[in-house]
């Protein structure tokens, strides 16, 4: 049986209304921005936090993922802010495929020249297939994405790319060898982080943890320089 790479992002179960786009990952993204959404929404009389929901599914998600995926034995778990360690992940596994699951494609934006460049969060996907380390990949889009898999028709039409649902799986699934798990800080609120571990821990397996940073949120007791600090990120 081939062996794959269930690659699982974080945004897959949060859904957001306003706060949706295209972000650079970085120290200053993962927390100062959201300090700065957190004053800008509260000067218009907001509370930021209503603006994301987590999804009820996922308390019962590695359950279902257990029903139709075998794991390996030897089974390697990573736990990392960026989404691109996944493109590592499928190659230091000798993963042939991979399963994702994300609110983000991640074959890469602008087209085919998308992937000419350094892997990264946004073609870390398209990447591995270009490079012929994976043959296939499955995406299971959230039920909040706002993308579409005719966005992708270059890459479509010459990868083996499949659209799926998870009332499509079976048990002919290939054995997962890896499973990476990112938080991609950049779109999920801070706020969330405590639940994001839960989640992690769900899983009931040892895990290792590779450049995902401890954010702290503290909000209520920012000082006025804090904040015009980060109104200026």
């Amino acid at each position: 049986m081939d062996k794959c790479l269930l690659s699982v992002d974080w945004d897959y179960f949060i859904y957001t209304r306003n706060y949706c786009g295209s972000y650079i990952e970085s120290n200053r993204s993962l927390v100062d921005l959201w300090y700065k959404r957190y004053i800008q929404a509260k000067a218009r009389g907001e509370d930021i936090r209503k603006a994301f929901l987590l999804s009820a599914d996922v308390d019962g998600f590695w359950a279902k993922i257990k029903e139709y995926f075998k794991f390996a034995d030897n089974i390697r778990i990573l736990i990392s802010d960026s989404h691109a360690l996944s493109y590592q992940m499928a190659v230091e596994n000798n993963c042939k495929s991979v399963y994702l699951f994300d609110a983000h494609a991640d074959l890469g934006y602008g087209g085919l020249s998308s992937l000419n460049f350094e892997v990264n969060c946004s073609n870390w996907l398209g990447k591995l297939l270009k490079d012929k380390h994976i043959q296939e990949a499955h995406i299971f889009y959230s039920p909040y994405t706002i993308e579409k898999p005719e966005h992708f028709k270059q890459m479509n039409s010459i990868y083996n790319i499949r659209y799926r649902k998870f009332d499509e799986l079976d048990d002919n699934c290939a054995e997962v060898s890896a499973i990476h798990i990112c938080r991609s800080g950049a779109w999920t609120p801070p706020w969330l982080d405590g639940r994001f571990y839960q989640f992690v821990n769900a899983l009931g397996l040892p895990y290792e943890t590779m450049n995902c940073p401890e954010r702290k949120w503290d909000p209520e007791h920012l000082r006025l320089s804090d904040q015009i600090i980060y109104l200026m990120a």
